[in-house]
């Protein structure tokens, strides 16, 4: 029971958390700072939120790990209390291998919360079907990890798939939460669906593919890229669902486009005009960052390819559902033949 590890021992250094706790918000009484910068009060106040809200569940975790320890001394005898141990035990253990993760995200934006891109690719209604389930998959990852997910945007393909399920040409994903960037960035890539055709009458296996894409939402204060009203187009529309199940009356969706670079962000599931213009914004400002970085990644290391690869040809994982059951990482060469927990969301499976 004792944690060996200095990675661990990093993660449970709940006095020096507490230390920056103390050192922000002695800053945070500083009324110059709320005069002279307030954007950059209120990350840190924000920031002070998060490292409490850290500190209560280790401290909880570090409580329940002697709690356990102790019943399991006191229980040694007494065999059929073992069961109830071992089942708090597994709770315990997938609560750690959530805090285990953080040890490995440090990355410069890797806290924040993630716009996830899903696009058909090859493959017709298979492939927007397949497109479909990825969306639902990442839906169910936030809500294994306590992150919330809303789909900002959406182009619905044809209808008639599994489960009465609609078909996706593309979809974009907001995932709010700690560390939700961080959590996703890997998902960045081609993935390859090989299954019996639902669409077809004599069930034969198809191939499908989908493109995903991961951004992390950047605030002004974080970003390097400046945003010019003059360099932007804003259209507005009509939202519209699958079978017009949702159409606004009003032109609530906004689609901006960023003429010097012709990057275009699409946001349609709020009814506010001016709250999709917001997040369209948001997203823009993470595509920009995102090219500039790759831009300079580029003219540093000429020959070397991007860790997630960002191209069709990248493929990053496949899901096997027919003639057997296989989903693999193929960068880590982790693998499950239990694939359908995988496209539930449970991508944890594939962690090495």
């Amino acid at each position: 029971m004792k944690i060996r590890s200095s990675k661990w021992r990093s993660v449970f250094d709940l006095q020096c958390k507490k230390d920056r706790i103390n050192k922000e918000q002695k800053e945070l009484e500083d009324a110059d700072l709320w005069n002279e910068s307030p954007e950059i009060a209120v990350k840190k106040q924000k920031e002070v939120s998060r490292l409490k809200k850290e500190v209560e569940g280790l401290e909880h975790l570090k409580s329940k790990l002697k709690e356990i320890k102790d019943f399991y001394f006191e229980a040694q005898e007494e065999e059929d209390l073992l069961p109830e141990i071992e089942k708090e035990l597994s709770t315990l253990k997938d609560a750690l291998k959530k805090e285990w993760t953080k040890v490995f995200l440090s990355g410069k934006f890797d806290r924040k919360d993630a716009v996830v891109e899903i696009f058909s690719g090859a493959g017709g209604q298979d492939a927007e079907d397949f497109a479909a389930m990825l969306l639902r998959m990442y839906c169910r990852y936030a809500e294994r990890r306590d992150l919330k997910s809303k789909v900002i945007s959406a182009s619905y393909g044809s209808s008639g798939g599994p489960e009465g399920r609609t078909g996706i040409k593309s979809a974009s994903l907001e995932v709010k939460g700690d560390y939700a960037f961080g959590l996703l960035k890997r998902e960045r890539g081609t993935h390859r669906l090989v299954r019996k055709s639902p669409f077809s009458s004599s069930g034969t296996r198809h191939t499908s593919f989908a493109q995903v894409e991961v951004f992390p939402i950047i605030s002004n204060t974080d970003s390097q890229v400046e945003i010019k009203e003059e360099d932007l187009r804003v259209d507005t529309f009509r939202s519209s669902g699958p079978g017009g199940q949702y159409v606004n009356r009003r032109e609530s969706a906004v689609r901006v486009t960023h003429i010097p670079t012709g990057l275009v962000v699409v946001s349609q599931n709020e009814r506010l005009q001016g709250e999709n213009k917001r997040i369209a914004i948001n997203v823009l400002r993470s595509k920009l960052q995102r090219m500039k970085e790759e831009k300079e990644k580029k003219e540093a290391e000429k020959a070397k390819e991007d860790t997630f690869g960002s191209s069709w040809g990248t493929q990053i994982r496949n899901y096997v559902l027919h003639p057997y059951k296989l989903a693999k990482d193929l960068r880590t060469q982790v693998e499950t033949s239990n694939v359908e927990e995988v496209l539930d969301g449970n991508l944890d499976l594939l962690k090495e």
